[in-house]
């Protein structure tokens, strides 16, 4: 092999005949503008080789070999096309030969006897500039198929001309049809159209057509079309068209891709967003959305009226905590299931979080008739339920609204819900219709709660004060401290001011501001020699203090401020409130009462309180309710209970504190029966501190004593 090295273009000469060798070498010498480097092979062997190194840029390949043809030598050096080109030298001028040169690859065929320089160098030339348009027009195709391939499309070329369409293999694939197309791979556009579901295939001609009419951009359309299953798949077509210079189109083409997935993903995900994940019912946003629709429609129709039930499960809290969430989880759907089943056609029943639940019905504007289908769900819940081996017995109550002129779905379902807390009221299993008495309560309601916390948010409750008296003395022996409403402002009872506090979780802070008032007043009246020391001061516990880790630290705080004995304090705590909470208060008590705080049991004998719950807790004194002190008359027969409550707190070793008298002959019958003290309007009602001051002052024992005299 003879070699010239250069830094241009790499060519290699494979011809067996050393004179033409020396006749090409001259002409690439003399051709003055391709600047080159010649390597020459002058066997067959040799020049497999050399092509196999690939090392150049250009062949020319003589078509006589010796033994072999140029176009074997091409034919066994390049399994594909070439990988530069090649162009042939030959001395015979075959038709046949030029043919399967072309049909190789080789990009000319040049006749030796008629070559000149300025001939090859531009065959030379044309060769490159060809060859590498091919090579990037493969990498073009190349990574257009490979797109195509990845994006798992199928291809449609649709030529408007001739209306013939091309459908790729994977666009039959995607449909699991078989292609039907004949040798050129076109057919008729009606092959598309016949498998477009009929809803959809209007819709997809209206696409077209605007793309085609220039009105959109490109063609894109979302529909259905059969499966060779015979199941419907969602589709994605997209297409381009092609026009002429005058804008009319002569071609379109574009893609085809199965949706199916995502489109029942976004269903699915369209239906959680609107449905309750447990109970699989509508849930709060959908079933306002059918609200609305019912209302908008009764707007243009009168006659057409609808009715919201409002209920949610009485005490499910309950089950939650006694046998898990997962049985509570259970409970709602079964629930969910039966209300569902007691229902008329074409109502809804949604769950709106929790155990809360609504029903929408259609067609309703008569209360009787919402009250029948009420009636309905509160039968179907009085089957016990059979949840995980626990038999649960539900009961519910349910409020009705009624649609009206004017009104708007968040309003509907409002009234519906305050209906519901009115007949909770009732009692279990009761139902109740809407009327503006009720939301007038409501709104009476939330300005308590506002009234309540500036209240005692600015300290502003007053605290009154009651004696405890002696009954045989006529002496004070304590004071019971009651929060009042603050004076000037319109007048709230203390019982429904309370019950507002332990709702709103506000009693710990205005107990907290009873009990430090009360005490500092306490002192004060001892040091002015108003009280004894042996004169205590009685307020009242709420079962939501009871709850508060905090509560002994907070009462030994309130006492070490008055600088006053832990015996000055008695702490009251009703029955009821004893026997729903006497697991966790028996700890808080022990604490507290070991430092000398007394310990109250007030409206004894309205609960169920047991022997064995009294003996636990470091009680002193039982406080009598006023509803058996007012029964106490002529007979001996009404006094049977309070005789009773005496008798059983003195063989306890405890005191008896009678409430609520008001008569002298009650008086005189008390203290027959051995009770030690007693409150009431009799002495003194509850005073605010000036009053209660002027009261001690002016206090006499052996007139109060004398009270108790016949008449």
């Amino acid at each position: 092999m003879i070699a010239k090295q250069t830094d241009a273009l790499r060519i290699l000469l494979v011809e067996d005949d050393e004179e033409d060798y020396l006749i090409t070498e001259d002409m690439l010498a003399n051709q003055g503008r391709l600047r080159f480097g010649l390597d020459w092979c002058d066997s067959y062997q040799e020049a497999l080789a050399a092509i196999g190194e690939q090392r150049h840029d250009v062949y020319l390949v003589d078509y006589r070999l010796g033994e072999h043809t140029g176009l074997e030598l091409i034919r066994e050096a390049f399994s594909d096309r070439p990988l530069a080109p090649v162009i042939m030298l030959t001395g015979e001028t075959a038709y046949e030969i030029d043919v399967e040169a072309a049909a190789l690859g080789v990009m000319d065929y040049l006749v030796k006897h008629e070559l000149q320089a300025p001939g090859l160098e531009r065959s030379i030339r044309y060769a490159v500039s060809h060859h590498r348009a091919i090579n990037e027009l493969s990498r073009s195709e190349e990574r257009y198929a490979l797109a195509v391939r990845g994006a798992n499309d199928g291809i449609w070329d649709w030529d408007l001309h001739t209306d013939q369409l091309y459908l790729s293999p994977r666009w039959y694939a995607i449909l699991g049809q078989s292609e039907v197309a004949g040798d050129t791979g076109e057919v008729d556009p009606a092959r598309w159209f016949s498998l477009v579901h009929v809803e959809d295939r209007l819709r997809l001609r209206a696409a077209i057509d605007a793309h085609l009419e220039g009105r959109t951009p490109h063609l894109e359309s979302e529909h259905r079309m059969r499966h060779a299953d015979g199941r419907w798949r969602w589709v994605l077509t997209r297409g381009l068209a092609i026009r002429g210079v005058d804008g009319t189109p002569t071609r379109m083409a574009g893609s085809m891709s199965d949706v199916t997935d995502r489109h029942l993903a976004e269903r699915r995900l369209a239906h959680d967003a609107m449905h309750d994940s447990l109970t699989g019912l509508p849930n709060r946003t959908l079933f306002m959305d059918r609200v609305k629709q019912l209302l908008d429609r009764a707007t243009r129709d009168p006659e057409i009226g609808c009715a919201v039930l409002f209920f949610d499960v009485d005490r499910f809290k309950l089950v939650n905590d006694s046998l898990s969430h997962a049985v509570g989880d259970q409970l709602l759907k079964a629930l969910a299931a039966r209300v569902a089943a007691a229902l008329r056609p074409g109502d809804t029943v949604a769950r709106l979080g929790g155990d809360e639940f609504t029903v929408l019905l259609e067609g309703v504007v008569a209360e009787g008739d919402a009250e029948i289908v009420a009636g309905r769900v509160l039968r179907s819940l009085q089957e016990p339920f059979q949840i995980d081996g626990n038999e649960l017995f539900v009961s519910a109550s349910i409020g009705i609204a009624l649609s009206e002129p004017g009104i708007d779905p968040a309003e509907l379902v409002r009234n519906a819900d305050i209906a519901m807390y009115d007949a909770k009221r009732r009692g279990r299993g009761y139902s109740a219709v809407f009327d503006e008495g009720m939301h007038r309560r409501v709104v009476d309601r939330l300005t308590r709660e506002n009234e309540l916390r500036q209240a005692v948010e600015r300290s502003l409750l007053s605290v009154h004060y009651q004696p405890i008296i002696d009954l045989e003395s006529g002496c004070i022996r304590g004071l019971e401290a009651l929060a009042r409403w603050p004076r000037g402002w319109p007048e709230v009872r203390p019982t429904e001011f309370i019950q507002i506090a332990e709702e709103t979780g506000v009693i710990g802070a205005l107990g907290g501001q009873v009990m430090r008032e009360a005490l500092e007043t306490l002192a004060g009246w001892r040091h002015d020699g108003l009280l004894s020391e042996e004169v205590c001061m009685s307020v009242n516990l709420s079962v939501r203090q009871l709850d508060d880790p905090a509560l002994a630290e907070q009462i030994r705080a309130a006492i070490d401020a008055a600088e006053l004995p832990a015996q000055a304090l008695r702490l009251e705590i009703t029955e009821s409130t004893l026997m729903h909470e006497i697991e966790g208060m028996e700890h808080v008590f022990q604490e507290v009462c070991e430092t000398g705080v007394g310990l109250h049991l007030d409206d004894f004998g309205t609960g169920f309180s047991s022997l064995t719950a009294l003996q636990r807790l470091p009680v002193d004194a039982l406080k009598i309710d006023r509803s058996f002190v007012a029964s106490i008359g002529g007979a001996e027969s009404d006094d049977a209970i309070v005789r009773s409550t005496v008798a059983l707190a003195h063989s306890l070793g405890l005191q008896v504190i009678a409430e609520g008298i008001e008569r002298r002959a009650q008086l005189r019958r008390l203290r027959s029966l051995g009770c030690e003290c007693g409150q009431g309007f009799l002495f003194a009602p509850a005073l605010n501190a000036a009053e209660t001051r002027s009261l001690l002052e002016s206090w006499s024992p052996r007139q109060v004593a004398s009270l108790a005299a016949a008449a």
